[in-house]
């Protein structure tokens, strides 16, 4: 047995996952995965501190051919005893699969719902400079139908892919051990969409900057509120693409973040992470709640569709002041 396949076995006996063991060596949780998968050996001070936090000689670690003694003495830890989620390389790969399924379903539901004012704005806008006859309460109507309908159908693609990734929600929340094997195909999967995942974020931002390019050109030939309402529906119609794109692939990434342990789904996030949902959830219903009284109250439809953009730019402040909080020492 090499050196890499017995730390990956002493490390499991002792229940550590490879943050953790990272933390007790004072070394990165990269270093411990090179370490892992035979890409670098650890040097000789971390080989002694190895055998000591596994009750092993240095001997058994550095000689492929050398066994554990059988009256050898094993340091049993407390941490042995945690109840710790293992995921086997059959779990791992049918939810990479299934996040890679459902990944545009839910990336549509968002679209829907970026696009769901568009004809309310269009018609409103259209009717108030008498561009076509019908009434008021008509347009409303239309409009709002249109509107709950598409906010319907993302719903219905919400719950539709939350119940089918419902059985790996664990890996958000919970602290996770793989088998053997797993890391390197994620971390192989991972490094091969890494290219993809940035072209395809970069594009994504890059629309959300110029979607309100439409409205700057048409200010510069004309004031007419009818363009410039078809603008901000075009303006929409661009940010929903991009947001496509950007929620598509992260959701991507973020199924070989889960597994790896990596970045906002580490263990110290994940404690932080289930907190802030509970957060998120009221902010989001009473943002939704504060869009429709607004509209309907004011029926300034072509005006209030600013809520959102708002209310993104202040989910990511609080997002960043919550994660400062959570990564600050006590």
């Amino acid at each position: 047995m090499i050196l890499a396949d017995k730390i990956i076995e002493e490390r499991k006996r002792i229940g550590l996952s490879q943050e953790e063991l990272a933390e007790r060596l004072n070394v990165s949780r990269q270093s411990v995965s090179k370490w892992e998968s035979a890409q670098s050996i650890p040097d000789i001070n971390r080989i002694i501190m190895l055998a000591e936090l596994f009750g092993v000689t240095t001997d058994y670690l550095l000689k492929d051919d050398a066994v554990r003694n059988v009256g050898e003495p094993v340091k049993e830890s407390v941490e042995h005893t945690r109840n710790v989620r293992k995921v086997s390389l059959e779990e791992a790969s049918e939810f990479l699969m299934m996040r890679k399924l459902y990944a545009p379903r839910i990336a549509l539901g968002v679209m829907l719902c970026i696009w769901s004012p568009i004809t309310v704005i269009l018609l409103g806008g259209l009717q108030e400079e008498k561009a076509i006859n019908i009434s008021e309460n008509a347009v409303g109507g239309i409009g709002v139908s249109v509107l709950i309908l598409m906010v319907a159908a993302a719903v219905a693609l919400f719950i539709k892919s939350s119940n089918k990734l419902d059985a790996f929600k664990f890996l958000e929340k919970e602290e996770i051990e793989t088998a053997y094997g797993v890391d390197g195909m994620v971390k192989e999967k991972r490094d091969a969409y890494e290219s993809s995942h940035t072209s395809i974020l970069i594009a994504g931002f890059v629309l959300c900057i110029l979607s309100v390019m439409p409205i700057f050109i048409a200010l510069c030939f004309t004031e007419k509120d009818a363009v410039m309402i078809g603008m901000v529906a075009l303006l929409l119609l661009i940010v929903g693409i991009a947001v496509n794109m950007i929620v598509r692939t992260t959701l991507i990434k973020d199924s070989y973040d889960m597994l790896l342990q990596y970045n906002e789904y580490s263990i110290g996030q994940k404690k932080s992470r289930n907190k802030l949902e509970v957060v998120g959830e009221i902010y989001w219903l009473v943002i939704t709640a504060s869009y429709l009284a607004v509209s309907f109250f004011t029926k300034a439809w072509g005006i209030t569709w600013i809520i959102w953009p708002i209310a993104g730019i202040l989910s990511g402040i609080i997002n960043l002041i919550f994660d400062n909080k959570s990564n600050s020492p006590d």
